[in-house]
């Protein structure tokens, strides 16, 4: 299929504020000395997304809503930054932005500042239909405005692919979301039998691929109604942040997808690229190229 993009991103663009602290969870105390600073970046899943498959020599469009304001400025100027095109839809509530915690073994916490969406967010119906169109598939972000945009986007045929991130299964916001993906990510965090969740979403809805993020324990892959453990692949360097490793790791299988590898291939490709994420600090952005990923899975 030719179009003018691979993957049109939508939702998921923002500023975080990266802290490292001495441990997590983090005690109590009148004040903490942060040795290693702490930054505002621009950054936050569909940018990271749309960073690692653009990296990867895929045609990316991202698609959101940003502010008039400093936050809105540092989005901007990442995807300028990448050569990335980027249609940001005004946002008078404000760009999105967290605070990302982040422990000496590299986990992390994030706190959401909430008071920048509304529950009446919308991205215009006519322009989701011009870019998903326009494009061979859409990654979607977990954000009010992006479930309202899943019934034009099914409209269009275009297929879809979304990170549920640490779904427990049984909360009802991610259902939707879950029903109309063809493939589905999530964490295996916060599941209790993930072989159940990953094969009730395939029994509900769209997906024909289901895969479950293990960080240090590898992945499950739910394919052609069959469980497959992914091994985890060493990280080519001393972790030091896992922010931003989820989203490689979609970045990367999708890369696989739309060249149409196998589900395993692509979840192979999904761990390694994850792997390097983790040993990058969140304060820069340099995801894994084509060469490299390549290079690497081929060693595996």
């Amino acid at each position: 299929m030719s179009r003018e993009n691979d993957v049109l991103v939508l939702g998921g663009a923002g500023v975080d504020t990266i802290v490292y602290v001495p441990e997590l969870p983090l005690p109590y105390a009148d004040s903490y000395m942060i040795e290693r600073g702490i930054r505002t970046r621009a950054g936050q899943t569909g940018d990271f997304v749309a960073l690692g498959l653009a990296a990867l020599g895929l045609r990316v469009h991202h698609l959101d809503m940003l502010g008039d304001d400093p936050e809105g400025d540092l989005v901007r100027a990442l995807h300028e930054d990448h050569g990335i095109p980027l249609t940001a839809v005004p946002q008078p509530a404000g760009t999105k932005r967290a605070v990302n915690l982040v422990g000496p073994d590299g986990r992390r916490l994030s706190l959401y500042d909430s008071s920048r969406t509304r529950s009446t967010d919308r991205l215009p119906e006519d322009l989701v239909r011009e870019l998903a169109t326009a494009s061979r598939h859409a990654h979607v972000s977990i954000t009010q405005l992006c479930a309202e945009a899943l019934p034009v986007l099914r409209e269009t045929g275009v297929t879809l692919s979304t990170d549920l991130h640490d779904w427990d299964g049984e909360n009802p916001y991610h259902q939707a979301f879950a029903d109309a993906a063809d493939i589905v990510f999530l964490s295996a965090t916060a599941l209790t039998d993930p072989e159940r969740t990953m094969r009730r979403i395939t029994e509900r809805g769209r997906a024909e691929v289901v895969v479950a993020m293990a960080g240090a324990k590898g992945a499950y892959l739910f394919a052609d109604d069959e469980l497959t453990h992914v091994p985890p692949v060493a990280p080519p360097s001393p972790v030091v942040d896992s922010n931003g490793a989820g989203d490689a790791f979609v970045s990367a299988f999708l890369h696989g997808w739309l060249n149409r590898e196998t589900p395993r291939r692509c979840a192979l490709y999904g761990t390694v690229a994850g792997a390097h994420a983790c040993t990058i600090p969140s304060t820069r952005t340099e995801p894994i190229g084509r060469e490299e990923l390549l290079g690497r899975a081929a060693e595996l």
